[in-house]
């Protein structure tokens, strides 16, 4: 079997990739490297720098590789950027979808596993978040991964061939066991990462919004599931799939943690302190998300390994230790 993955040069899909080969998978990414990292897809994966909203370039590709089922990474992932040049989201993140469905049915493909996220939900009128949940997005990256699902619900409707799932993320963290992989956004906009970069004085300080939410501490709570958790997630939705299917699973740990927790658990794992300055609440940050994943549970058969915080910024840090630059600049 071959897989096809979008964004594979990317933060998560890099990872995914990495795990698919390990299961003897043959692996294709795609992945346009404008925020990507050509230095975190292996060289055993098939590599074409092409951009999703190249239908007939992807069709090829598919073809020409042999193609049986697809990973859909690629995205814009900024909300607040989205906020800012919305059309830009629109155009990359739903139209690349279009354009991805449009290209599997040319090249007769009929599985994907869709890299969706709990920004569909807005604000819950309820904790934890179950799939359930009223979808009310609250910004441009929120409706373009909604609209997203609703292409891919619309066209298996119209063609009962294909199969899909949809996998929404909450807060997703961590890198690689042995620190060849890991987070190297820019700019970066995750906590663990930022809390690293100042502890180890790569940034002057860490900005905290707000400190008086009706949480323990006053700080926000978010549900943090590792990244090598979620390759898991997104290889055993892939393994499930069949005809006709149309499947939404959350992915969390279903516990959250706050803003300072996070900090002083990078406190404990580095030795360093963090500096940080709070700030005013960013608008729109619910005082706490939490994810209801008893659906994946119990019909993917996914339970998260890593519950654990300081294990999970422990992967991180040896990253940072690892590679101070990231990927470097040359990619």
């Amino acid at each position: 079997m071959t897989v096809l993955v979008t964004g594979g040069a990317g933060y998560i899909g890099s990872h995914v990739v990495r795990q698919l080969l390990a299961d003897g998978r043959r692996v294709v990414v795609v992945d346009n490297l404008s925020r990507g990292h050509r230095a975190a897809v292996p060289e055993q994966a098939a590599f074409h720098q092409v951009d999703i909203n190249h239908t007939a370039a992807i069709s090829e590709i598919m073809n020409s590789e042999d193609v049986d089922q697809v990973l859909h990474f690629a995205a814009l992932a900024y909300v607040g950027e989205s906020v800012r040049e919305p059309l830009r989201y629109y155009r990359n993140n739903s139209m690349g979808t279009l354009s991805l469905l449009e290209a599997m049915s040319q090249a007769k493909v009929h599985n994907i596993v869709f890299s969706s996220s709990c920004a569909t939900y807005g604000v819950p009128p309820e904790i934890p978040i179950r799939e359930t949940a009223p979808q009310q997005p609250i910004n441009p990256y929120g409706w373009s991964k909604l609209f997203s699902e609703c292409l891919l619900r619309d066209t298996v409707n119209a063609h009962p061939q294909l199969g899909f799932v949809a996998l929404r993320y909450f807060n997703v963290a961590g890198c690689a066991a042995d620190g060849s992989l890991g987070e190297d956004h820019r700019p970066e906009t995750h906590l663990i990462p930022l809390a690293l970069q100042a502890a180890l004085g790569h940034r002057d300080r860490l900005q905290v919004y707000g400190d008086d939410y009706a949480t323990p501490d006053g700080t926000c709570i978010r549900d943090y599931v590792h990244v090598d958790d979620l390759a898991r997630a997104h290889i055993q939705a892939l393994q499930s799939l069949s005809a006709g299917d149309q499947r939404f699973y959350n992915l969390g740990i279903g516990h959250g943690y706050s803003v300072r927790q996070v900090i002083e658990s990078v406190e404990r794992v580095t030795g360093h302190n963090v500096p940080h300055a709070i700030s005013p609440r960013r608008p729109g940050d619910p005082p706490q998300l939490l994810a209801s994943a008893e659906l994946a549970s119990q019909e993917l058969s996914w339970t998260p390994r890593f519950l654990d915080l300081d294990a999970i910024v422990h992967s991180a840090f040896r990253w940072f230790q690892q590679h101070p630059q990231g990927y470097g600049t040359s990619d």
